[in-house]
C-alpha cells in the first residue's frame, strides 16, 4: 500500500502542477481553505476509526515509553526547524513553512512503515494518538516558543481549530468504532484508502497552488528538510538506545519522530497565510520526503531482520 501511495503522489502532483487552468480550462485540484480542512477532518475521523483498544496498550503498560517518546518528538523537531531557519536563510513564508513542519504531531503513515520496520505498531499508535490529543495546546505553545506568530495568528484561534477539526474527529472516530463493531472491517479496508486520497488532494493542491514558485525555491530548502528528516531519525533511534527500549520500540520511535504530518501543516499554513502562501511548499515537500527516506529506512531494517531471520 505504502510504495503505491508513493506512486500515486507522483501521478497526482505532477497532474496539479502540469494541468494549469490555462491548458485545460479550469483548476484540477481546489486549494481553498474549507476544502483542505474538510480533508483533514477526513483524515483524522478515518484515523479514529482504525484505532484498536489492543493498539494503545502500551498506554497501560509502559506509559513512561510514551511519556517519553512524546517529549522527543516535541521538543527535537521545533529545536531542528528553530535551528534551520537560523542557520540558513530562507524567505520569511517559506521559513514558516519549515517552522510548521517540525512542530505538528506524527504522521499516520509512520504506523503503516513501523510494521514494515519489524517495529512495535502498538507503541507507534500510541505516540502518534497522544501528539494528535495534544496538538491543540502542544502546537501553539510550541510555535509561540520557536516563531515569531504572534503579531500574525491568533494562537487561541489555532488552538480551537486543532481541537474542533483534528482531535474531535478522531475522538468520534475511535467511539464510532468501538461503538459500532460492525463497521470495523469496513474501516479497515476503506479508512486507509480514504485518508490516502485525503492526503494526495492536499498535496496536489498545494502544488497546483504554488506551480509559479516552485521553480524558484531552490534546492536549498529541499536540503534543509533532509536535515531535519535525518535528525529526527537519530534522535528517535539515539533516545531509545540511551533508555535502553526494545529494538522494535527504537525503530518505532525512530520513525515517529522523523515522520511529520505534514497534511496538517498544510492545512494551518493555509489558515494562517492564506490558500496561495509559499509557506504550503515545505509541508508538501516533507511528506514526500520522509515518505521516501521512510520507506528505505523501514526496507533496510526489514531485509538486514530477514537476512539474519531476526523477529522483534
Amino acid at each position: 500500500m505504502f510504495r503505491s501511495l508513493l506512486f500515486w503522489l507522483l501521478v497526482s502532483s505532477g497532474i496539479g502542477y502540469w494541468l494549469t487552468p490555462e491548458l485545460i480550462g479550469f483548476e484540477v485540484f481546489d486549494s481553498s481553505p474549507w476544502l483542505i480542512w474538510t480533508l483533514i477532518v477526513i483524515t483524522m475521523y478515518s484515523l479514529g476509526l482504525l484505532a484498536r483498544r489492543d493498539e494503545l496498550a502500551p498506554l497501560r503498560e509502559k506509559p513512561w515509553w510514551v511519556v517519553l517518546g512524546t517529549l522527543t518528538q516535541m521538543i527535537v523537531m521545533p529545536a531542528a526547524v528553530f535551528a534551520m531557519t537560523k542557520i540558513v536563510t530562507m524567505d520569511p513564508e517559506i521559513a514558516a513553512g519549515v517552522i510548521l513542519v517540525g512542530c505538528v504531531p506524527g504522521a499516520m503513515a509512520s504506523n503503516v512503515l513501523t510494521h514494515t520496520a519489524g517495529g512495535s505498531v502498538a507503541y507507534s499508535v500510541s505516540l502518534t494518538a497522544v501528539a494528535t490529543l495534544l496538538s491543540p495546546v502542544s502546537v501553539p505553545f510550541v510555535l509561540w516558543c520557536v516563531a515569531d506568530l504572534r503579531s500574525e495568528i491568533s494562537l487561541w484561534s489555532s488552538s480551537l481549530l486543532l481541537a474542533g477539526l483534528v482531535v474531535m474527529p478522531t475522538v468520534l472516530g475511535y467511539a464510532t468504532s468501538h461503538g459500532m463493531p460492525r463497521w470495523r472491517a469496513a474501516a479497515d479496508v476503506w479508512c486507509p484508502r480514504i485518508a490516502s486520497v485525503a492526503l494526495l488532494w492536499i498535496i496536489a493542491a498545494v502544488v497546483a497552488g504554488n506551480r509559479d514558485k516552485l521553480g524558484g525555491i531552490g534546492v536549498v530548502v529541499f536540503f534543509v528538510l533532509l536535515i531535519v528528516n535525518l535528525i529526527g531519525y537519530a534522535a528517535g533511534y539515539g533516545v531509545g538506545a540511551m533508555s535502553r527500549l526494545p529494538e522494535s520500540f527504537r525503530r518505532a520511535l525512530t520513525l515517529e519522530v522523523g515522520m511529520q504530518n505534514a497534511g496538517l501543516g498544510t492545512g494551518l499554513a493555509v489558515s494562517m497565510f492564506g490558500s496561495q502562501t509559499s509557506a504550503t511548499i515545505p509541508t508538501a515537500a516533507y511528506t514526500f520526503g520522509c515518505m521516501l527516506t521512510g520507506s528505505i529506512l523501514a526496507s533496510v531494517w526489514k531485509f538486514f531482520d530477514t537476512k539474519r531471520g531476526c523477529v522483534h
